[in-house]
């Protein structure tokens, strides 16, 4: 494995997961620097999930996976403890579910967990406001988090895990439940993450959107990486209608010059 001394770097090395007999990655190699968001695209079951949960050491796996230098996984496979894992990455996951009545100012609290018992406990308080500020849900601090909508729901998820207070963020889809506003202003902040000398690694399924704010993409079909390079070297109108199996135009935005992916459409005329 290639070692690395970058603060927050991810470096990923020959990752293979087999579930039920059934391979889902195979030989994945991947290496993310700190100051960069690098998006995982790729059409349904092609593994970007389950490469985000092996780099956040939530699934077994063949191959390392390491986070600042640090190899994770856990002791029985070499790697370092659960608690020192959780220090070094924070880990948003697609489905985030509370079984009580938290409050969401208790739901994003939830994140300072691994440092409880430190000296940094004592920014608490001063973490949680600051993220609930980010992803403008401080006036909700009080509020029942099954109350809020769904929408509301995944930005107070998203601030559990910037409360968390990691170099690396491993973030599952963050965008799926957002409206247009609040869809921008997430990775906006997963932007100034890395730009602080963070490291973010994003699923996402908009392809505007990683074409947009990331500086990478990592491009996945049947369990491999099969592109992985800037947004306009990997979202090629080509490459995409091969791997998603639909065509597509892509097209620069007019104000950032980034790829904007508009699909293929072919509209029916109602019948009368």
């Amino acid at each position: 494995m290639t070692e690395t001394s970058t603060v927050g770097a991810v470096v990923v090395s020959g990752i293979g997961v087999v579930i039920d007999g059934r391979p889902l990655l195979a030989d994945v190699d991947l290496t993310v620097r700190a100051g960069e968001v690098l998006a995982l695209v790729g059409p349904n079951g092609a593994g970007k999930s389950t490469l985000l949960r092996a780099i956040a050491g939530d699934l077994a796996h063949s191959g390392t996976v390491a986070i600042d230098g640090v190899r994770t996984g856990g002791v029985r496979t070499g790697g370092e403890a659960p608690l020192a894992t959780a220090r070094r990455r924070a880990v948003l996951e697609q489905d985030t579910a509370v079984a009580f009545g938290f409050r969401v100012g208790e739901v994003v609290r939830m994140g300072r967990a691994p440092w409880r018992g430190t000296p940094r406990a004592v920014d608490d308080d001063t973490v949680v406001a600051r993220v609930l500020d980010q992803v403008e849900l401080a006036d909700r601090i009080d509020q029942a988090f099954p109350s809020l909508s769904g929408g509301e729901r995944a930005r107070a998820s998203f601030a559990r895990v910037l409360a968390q207070s990691t170099p690396v963020l491993l973030l599952d889809e963050p965008t799926a439940a957002l409206d247009l506003r609040h869809q921008e202003a997430v990775l906006a902040v997963a932007r100034a993450h890395a730009r602080a000398g963070g490291a973010v690694v994003v699923v996402l399924h908009d392809l505007s959107l990683a074409g947009a704010y990331a500086d990478r993409v990592a491009m996945l079909a049947g369990g491999r990486i099969v592109a992985d390079g800037s947004p306009t070297d990997v979202l090629t109108a080509d490459r995409i209608g091969t791997v998603y199996r639909h065509p597509v135009t892509v097209v620069p935005d007019p104000n950032t010059g980034t790829p904007v992916v508009v699909p293929s459409r072919t509209l029916q005329e109602a019948s009368s």
